[in-house]
């Protein structure tokens, strides 16, 4: 039996939003997404035309850094605006290639995927992460946690940093969650060797655009500026993201909303029986004694969730964009807790 699940939820445990193998494996046209903690909430913005019609200005990329850093916290002359946070992380593993790297899993593929070589594994318990730091040049780690949703204490990793910048290394955190809750992030600390990545999509809603930040000291963004060249951000990201890092109004109202509609969600699977062990605006990560078996559930109504592959009973569930999706939900869950 632990076999064939394995393998039902293996390619799902890779990352969230894979409706297409979900189709595939269990049927279904209506599909509602809960894999992936991207706002189900968009930003409002039309495209003009002529953003189509000319190459993407320099100073509208400046602009961008500019309105995007002041949000962030961070200096603009030390924000890069990327083609996506994952291809911020791939560029920097891509100039500090000579890195020993060591990698928290659970978490994103990207976080291993940026290494050409051997990465170590970590948990991202304090021990594992110093006794990583005594060794490596490199350590990565999503903050809050992806998929886990988990917060490693600021005092740990600026211990971290402190150890790995006495070898000349890296902390690399990736706070591609962090936008609604601000004070999480490290946007504004001067540790030397810290490198932040940011994602836009997740909290606009509109991770299609492909746009992130790499938040770096002035070295890495000297280099990561020569392999970007002259044009790295699309026009429609340009104009979307000039707009939406000036829209304060907005992003407030939207972190509003994601906390409203987790909480609506923590009520969900309180009230079916499932233990919530991570919480963070986008996503709820749940134990349960048969997570993988919840996760089969949940796909045959066309509910796709996010399974992990180490761990047989941990769910990562998003957020439902209305009260029909959340009570679909609830009816799905019900019938899982049914005796």
């Amino acid at each position: 039996m632990d076999d064939r699940a394995r393998a039902v939820i293996a390619p799902f445990a890779v990352h969230g939003g894979r409706s297409d193998l979900a189709r595939e494996r269990f049927g279904g046209t209506d599909w509602l997404d809960l894999s992936t903690g991207i706002s189900p909430w968009t930003y409002p913005f039309e495209l003009p035309a002529a953003v189509l019609a000319r190459l993407p200005s320099p100073d509208d990329l400046a602009l961008l850094e500019t309105r995007a850093a002041e949000c962030f916290g961070s200096d603009p002359a030390a924000t890069v605006a990327v083609p996506g946070s994952d291809v911020g992380l791939r560029l920097t593993g891509h100039i500090l290639a000579r890195a020993r790297a060591a990698v928290v899993v659970p978490g994103y593929g990207g976080h291993r995927a940026m290494w050409a070589g051997e990465v170590r594994p970590v948990a991202s318990t304090t021990p594992e992460l110093i006794a990583a730091a005594q060794d490596c040049t490199a350590i990565v780690l999503a903050r809050p946690g992806n998929p886990g949703g988990e917060v490693v204490p600021e005092q740990v990793l600026r211990a971290i940093a402190v150890q790995l910048a006495e070898r000349g290394g890296w902390l690399i955190v990736d706070e591609a969650f962090a936008d609604a809750e601000p004070d999480l992030s490290l946007a504004g600390r001067d540790w030397p060797n810290l490198i932040i990545l940011r994602s836009f999509g997740k909290f606009a809603g509109l991770a299609g655009l492909r746009l992130g930040f790499v938040i770096a000291p002035p070295r890495l963004v000297v280099a990561l500026r020569a392999v970007l060249g002259d044009w790295p951000i699309s026009g429609p990201a340009l104009a979307a993201g000039r707009a939406f890092y000036a829209d304060k109004d907005w992003q407030s109202e939207q972190r509003r909303r994601l906390n409203q509609h987790g909480d609506a969600l923590g009520t969900v699977l309180h009230s079916a029986g499932i233990a919530i062990t991570a919480n963070t605006p986008f996503f709820l990560t749940c134990h349960t004694g048969s997570a993988w078996a919840l996760f089969e559930h949940l796909g045959r109504r066309a509910i796709l969730t996010r399974p992990f592959a180490d761990d047989p009973c941990r769910l990562r569930v998003g957020l439902a964009p209305d009260e029909s999706a959340t009570w679909r939900l609830a009816e799905a869950l019900t019938e899982w807790s049914r005796p």
